[in-house]
C-alpha cells in the first residue's frame, strides 16, 4: 500500500491506495478539489458539508449520464454489429446464389457444347450421305448415257 498527500479544500489529507495508482488518485482528488471549489465560488459559503453533497450530487449525476451514454451506445453497437451480421449473411447467400448460377451456367455450356458437337457430326454424316447419293446417282446417270 502507498500514501499519497492530497490537498482539499486548503487541508491536507494522507490516503492510502493500491501500489503504482498514486498518481491516479492524485489525479481524481484534483478533479474532485477543482469541482468543490468551482461550486464554492459559484455558491458561495453556503457550508463545507453541503458544498460536499452538492458535489457528490453532481459527480454522481456526471457518472449515471455517461452510464447512461454508454449503454446507449453500447446498444448502437450491438444493433450495429447485429446489422453487420445480417449483411454479412446476406453476402454469403448472394455469393452461394452466384455460384450457383455459375455452375448451372457452365453446365449448360457444357450440354450446349455436347449438343454441337453431335450436331456437328450428324451435319458431316448428311453431307457425306448426300455426297455419296448424288455420287451414285451420276455413276448410274453416265452408265446410262453409255448404254445408249
Amino acid at each position: 500500500m502507498a500514501n499519497v498527500n492530497i490537498k482539499f479544500n486548503g487541508k491536507e489529507f494522507l490516503l492510502s491506495c493500491e501500489d503504482g495508482q498514486e498518481a491516479h488518485l492524485e489525479e481524481l482528488s484534483e478533479q474532485l478539489n477543482k469541482k468543490f471549489e468551482n461550486l464554492k465560488n459559484d455558491l458561495g459559503n453556503i457550508g463545507e458539508n453541503k458544498l460536499l453533497l452538492i458535489t457528490s450530487i453532481k459527480i454522481i449525476d456526471e457518472y449515471f449520464e455517461t452510464k447512461k451514454k454508454v449503454e446507449e451506445k453500447r446498444k448502437e453497437f450491438k444493433d450495429l454489429s447485429n446489422k453487420f451480421k445480417e449483411l454479412k449473411s446476406l453476402v454469403y447467400e448472394y455469393k452461394e446464389n452466384k455460384e450457383n448460377e455459375i455452375k448451372k451456367l457452365t453446365d449448360q455450356q457444357e450440354g450446349f457444347k455436347k449438343e454441337i458437337e453431335k450436331n456437328k457430326y450428324d451435319y458431316e454424316k448428311i453431307i457425306d450421305d448426300a455426297t455419296n447419293q448424288i455420287e451414285t446417282f451420276l455413276e448410274k446417270a453416265n452408265k446410262e448415257d453409255s448404254i445408249q
